[in-house]
């Protein structure tokens, strides 16, 4: 006992010692004094030239160092100053072998980094050249590590940290960085940092504040943030509370606006069990405000989450304002004023499955589920919306510049025609090829291009380049659609294919919404299939080859008078002239079908036909889509009385011929006169009439006289013969002239 006694006298007369001394020395040795020395050892051992241009000093309780107007030059120019650091210790927690830091201050940070325009940063130019942290001679055999070391070390490592800290400030701290490749700068500066009562496992208070600016674009933010920060002994666990975020920015990125956003919540982390959390994060961006609550588990490939995001109800208008952005301009003013967004976020590890998915635009909501493969990027959606007018969200229609008498000002005789852009590529195959898609959306009511589509189903895939549209059915006007096609962008030439089968759509009030055209009634009924190749509008125009099947029942032509072109070419066939009333401005037909061969920029059509009263529609001739033009020939072969009008009586001599009819022009004319009676093709149905009149003449001439004879054979016949006699040689002669 007495031994261990001595010893411990030994040791606390060993550390009062060396208190001590160090107490002596600190009060005789005064470190100014030294400057020379420090200065000329940090230019022996690096690049650099040290200037201590202020006092050094140090105390003893607490233990601490003191350094005033430090600068570092790196190629006579600044690299480094420091106004001030401040470093104290306690003596007595370096005797417990328990350190705390009673205050650390470093004031008037002021650092310069440069890089060249080859991308070399002036920091790597500090140590001399060829003097990098020494390498052990190839040849030469690592030592192996004592067992001691090793042993003491696993000690060390199982035991926690004691460290505490006071007091950190840190102020008027700046760091400038210009690329001179770029010629981007940017500086971060007003860096203020506190921190108090530091201890490992306990939360203490922490305050940053800094501004940050860029010159290109010209940017810049000055932020702060506030929160309580713990950590504990053995670092594998950090928590951030209270968190009071504040940032505000402006500059180009924003219209020269400044815009603020905040940051609210708490957040975990703990390395050793690979979790993090977020509790109630909330961030705000002018009026957008975003919040969520999410767990992870896994920091590797494939982590597992839960939890849930949610955007509240905003205008994406007014946010577009606030941020300085060019606003969005819509048919519809009412427009984009209320969007939202929430979800549950959970799915197995590697997998992010949202559910419950809720979106809100304006007055339409989609409602559904999706999820994201982190390994292959797989995108899975399905979402069932309300009624959507898409129309309202297409940018205005552009009014035309008007003359003072109204109408609309023609462009300037000297306007130069504009010069064709060259094509571009439609798709990008690359990353077609990369996408993993399975996307279901659904519609209760669509209005698109004014057209009013309900139960409207789209289902998408792709995966590896091939991408396909399994499914676009609707009900529309009556009728319903179903539509499929592939995109296979596996080569670099993509070769698509599309088929559709329409059923029964009234054609109509189809046109009508469509395109304001009331020229057409009925019931369409059409089968599409078509293969095209290429990713360019021209390729794929001239590679279309395919075929469209049509049929409309019980329609009408509403401003084509058939009838009237008809008649007209009767009447001319009589040689009188048709009455100028008792016209209808509609030609009714019963069930007009035919068929659309597709080659290239070219329909061709042989086989158009349509029963119409009194007459049978035919026709073919082709539609070119290059020039949006129409070439083609119609008929109506009279086969019945047309029309009461006297002029258009079908005699013998019209049955069966063919009026000739005409639909020339551009589909930008009115669809109302692009057909009309053809007069060059009538020559030919004349020359037809006339045949016909020319028999109908000779049988004429033949009737009369096969009456004539058979007159004068009855006259001899009862001159000559009672009458009994007489009537049965008539009735054998009635037989012989074919009566």
């Amino acid at each position: 006992m007495k031994a261990v006694r001595y010893l411990v006298i030994a040791m606390v007369a060993v550390i009062v010692l060396t208190a001590v001394a160090i107490a002596i020395a600190v009060a005789v040795i005064d470190p100014n004094n030294y400057k020379p020395q420090i200065e000329k050892a940090v230019e022996d051992a690096t690049n650099l030239d040290l200037l201590l241009e202020g006092d050094i000093g140090w105390s003893f309780i607490p233990l601490g160092l003191e350094l005033n107007n430090v600068e570092a030059m790196l190629d006579d120019e600044r690299f480094v100053k420091l106004d001030q650091l401040v470093a104290q210790v306690s003596v007595l927690s370096l005797i417990r072998m328990s350190p705390q830091v009673n205050t650390f201050v470093l004031d008037g940070l002021d650092a310069r980094l440069v890089m060249d325009k080859d991308g070399n940063g002036n920091w790597t130019r500090i140590m001399p050249e060829g003097e990098s942290t020494p390498v052990a001679d190839s040849g030469a055999q690592p030592a192996e590590p004592a067992p001691q070391e090793t042993e003491a070390t696993g000690d060390s490592a199982s035991t926690p940290l004691n460290f505490n800290v006071e007091n950190i400030q840190i102020s008027n701290a700046q760091v400038h960085f210009d690329d001179l490749a770029t010629g981007q700068s940017v500086v971060l500066e007003g860096v203020t940092l506190n921190a108090s009562d530091i201890t490992l496992g306990q939360t203490f208070p922490f305050e940053l504040a800094f501004r940050v600016a860029t010159s290109q674009p010209q940017f810049a933010v000055d932020g702060s943030l506030r929160a309580g920060v713990m950590v504990n002994e053995a670092l594998n666990q950090f928590a951030v509370s209270d968190i009071n975020g504040r940032f505000d920015m402006s500059g180009e990125p924003f219209g020269g606006k400044s815009v603020l956003a905040q940051i609210s919540g708490s957040a975990t982390a703990d390395t050793e069990n690979e979790s993090a959390s977020l509790e109630d994060l909330t961030v705000n961006l002018a009026d957008l405000t975003l919040t969520t609550n999410l767990n992870v588990n896994g920091f590797g490939d494939a982590p597992q989450l839960s939890g849930n995001l949610r955007v509240d109800a905003f205008s994406l208008k007014k946010l577009l304002a606030a941020l300085g952005q060019t606003p969005i301009e819509t048919s519809d003013p009412e427009v984009l004023q209320t969007i939202a967004f929430a979800t549950a976020i959970s799915g197995p590890a590697g997998k992010v499955a949202l559910d419950n998915v809720n979106i809100q635009l304006d007055d339409t909501t989609f409602t559904g589920n999706g999820s994201y493969t982190l390994a292959n990027g797989a995108v899975a959606l399905k979402l069932q919306g309300t009624s959507l007018n898409a129309d309202r969200y297409l940018p205005p229609a552009e009014e035309g510049t008007t003359a003072s008498n109204g109408d609309a000002e023609p462009a300037a005789a000297t306007a130069q025609p504009q010069q064709p852009q060259p094509e571009s590529d439609l798709l990008p195959l690359d990353t077609l090829r990369t996408l993993a898609l399975n996307i279901q959306l659904g519609l209760s009511e669509l209005i698109a291009s004014n057209l009013t589509i309900s139960d409207l189903n789209t289902v998408i895939t792709a995966n590896n380049g091939l991408l396909k549209l399994d499914d676009l059915s609707g009900k529309m006007y009556q009728g319903q659609f179903d539509a499929q096609a592939t995109l296979d962008a596996r080569s670099n030439t993509p070769k698509w294919t599309i088929s559709s089968d329409v059923a029964n759509i009234q054609t109509q009030p189809l046109l009508m919404d469509l395109a304001e055209v009331d020229m057409l009634t009925g019931g369409a009924n059409l089968d599409l299939n078509l293969t095209t190749s290429g990713n360019r509008i021209s390729a794929l125009r001239d590679n279309a080859n395919g075929a469209i099947n049509f049929n409309l029942a019980e329609g009408s032509f509403t401003r084509m008078n058939l009838t009237r072109m008809a008649c007209q070419g009767i009447a001319l066939a009589n040689q009188e002239s048709l009455g100028a009333t008792g016209w209808e401005t509609t030609t009714p037909f019963d069930d007009m079908r035919g068929s659309l061969k597709i080659d290239g920029n070219t329909l061709t059509n042989t086989d158009l036909t349509a029963a119409l009263a009194g007459m049978k529609l035919e026709g073919d001739g082709t539609v070119d889509l290059a020039q949006s033009a129409l070439d083609y020939e119609a008929g109506l072969r009279i086969v019945g009385e047309i029309h009461r009008d006297p002029a258009c009586r079908v005699t013998d001599y019209v049955q069966n011929v063919v009026i000739p009819l005409e639909c020339r022009g551009s589909f930008a004319d009115d669809p109302a006169g692009l057909c009309s009676f053809d007069g060059s093709r009538f020559r030919d149905t004349l020359k037809e009439i006339a045949a016909n009149a020319a028999r109908a003449k000779a049988q004429e001439e033949i009737d009369r006289a096969t009456e004539r004879a058979e007159s004068r054979v009855t006259e001899e016949l009862e001159r000559h013969m009672d009458s009994e006699s007489a009537g049965q040689v008539r009735d054998a002669l009635k037989g012989l002239f074919g009566q």
